[in-house]
This record gives structure tokens, sequence and C-alpha cells, in this order.
């Protein structure tokens, strides 16, 4: 069970994603655009309409999970290929996300992470396959924005000894952005009570994640990460 706090880790990343300040305000706009239909009509408990919501948010949902596991796979592939620089990739890694949680807690301000890329011409909604496409677009068009999470994903999924690793990483990162997605789909009322009552504490989550990824960044440079794996797994225990 060594192996189990990672996984959590990039579960975890994947809820902090979807409740960032640029992803989670604009989830109801998303679902609209892949289902083709108004919030309004969200609202409304049609049957047919909750079925193709539904269809299509998984559909989006493989499409930004495909982007995702085979950066996953690039990442665990490029590690093993320069695994004899190593210990200065962890460096560089290490670097680069504390700046990212620097970036997030406002100490550090990146502008290019503020950049709008959207891709607002996608359209989705006439079929699944659209919404494929939608979700294909939100994982790039929204990497400048979920980038410094991301790029703490990504950094451990180098470090791992087998592509299947890395991309079970990723895989579980997706699942970590899509379960909030999927909830929200069935239940567009729910969401958007939620949205109300939280969106004061967004900038509170960004404090969070930011300090969490200048941790693992810390531990990634001093390559002491397995410091984090066990102290997960001692957790893990006591709640057992």
């Amino acid at each position: 069970m060594h192996s189990l706090p990672l996984p959590i880790a990039a579960f975890v990343a994947g809820l902090l994603s979807f409740l960032s300040p640029c992803v989670l305000p604009l989830v109801p706009g998303y679902v609209s655009l892949i289902s083709g239909a108004s919030v309004e009509d969200l609202q409304t408990s049609d049957r047919r309409m909750l079925g193709t919501v539904m269809l299509h948010s998984f559909t989006f949902i493989i499409g930004f999970s495909f982007v995702f596991i085979m950066l996953g796979a690039v990442a665990t592939g490029l590690g093993q290929i320069f695994n004899q620089y190593h210990h200065l990739l962890a460096r560089v890694a290490g670097i680069i996300i504390i700046i990212f949680g620097l970036h997030l807690t406002g100490l550090l301000k990146i502008k290019a992470l503020y950049a709008d890329k959207r891709l607002h011409e996608v359209k989705g909604g006439s079929s699944a396959l659209g919404s494929f496409v939608v979700g294909f677009a939100f994982a790039f068009g929204w990497t400048p924005c979920i980038g410094p999470i991301l790029a703490a994903i990504l950094a451990l999924a180098s470090q791992q000894d087998k592509v299947a690793k890395g991309v079970l990483l990723l895989a579980i990162y997706s699942l970590g952005l899509a379960v909030p997605f999927l909830l929200t789909s069935i239940g567009i009322d729910r969401f958007l009570s939620f949205y109300g009552k939280f969106r004061r504490h967004l900038h509170t989550v960004e404090l969070v994640s930011g300090v969490l990824l200048i941790v693992v960044g810390v531990l990634i440079f001093m390559n002491n990460l397995k410091l984090l794996s066990g102290y997960l797994a001692f957790l893990n225990r006591f709640a057992l």
C-alpha cells in the first residue's frame, strides 16, 4: 500500500484544479456549451435532456482526460530517457513547482498564467463528438490556469519507473477533475447554490494550493519526495 499516497495526491490535485478561480465560475457555461442548452433549461427536470447532458459530459471528460494522460505518458517517458540526469532534472522541476506555488499564493505574479486561452470559437452541444472536441480544447486552453497544479503532477509522473504508472497518475488527476464536473452536470441547481456560498473561499483555495505546491517543490528539489509519501501513509494508517 506504499503506492497509495501518490494517487491520492493526484486526485486531490484534480479537485483543486476544478476549484480554481478560473475554472469553477465557468463550469455552468461549459455544461451549457457541451449540452447545447441554456443554464435555465438545465435547471429543469427533463429526463431526456439529463441523458444528453450526461452523455456529452462523459465525452467532454474523455476529451480532456486523453490530453492529460498523454502528457503523463510523455513526462514519464522523458524521465526514463534522461534518467542519468535525474538529480539535475529533479532540482529544475522543484524550482519550477516552487515558482508556480509562489504564483498561486500571490507572492510572485506570472502574467502568462493569467492568459485567456479558452478557445471560445470551439463549439459543442450538437453531438457527443463535439463535446469531445471541447474537452480536448479545454485541456490545452486552460493549461495556463491549471498549469501550476498540473505541472506538479507531471513532475511526479516524470519520476515514475514505468510509463503505465505515469499514465495512471494523470488518469487519477483527470478523475479528480471529472467527478465534480459530472456532479455539476447532474444537479446544476445544487452547483449554483454551492458556488454562491463557496466563491468567497476561492482565494483561500489558491493559497492552500500554492503552499502545497511549494512543499512538493521543495521535496522534489531535495529528492526527498518519499518523506511526503511516508507522512501520507502514516495518516492513512492513523485514520484506519
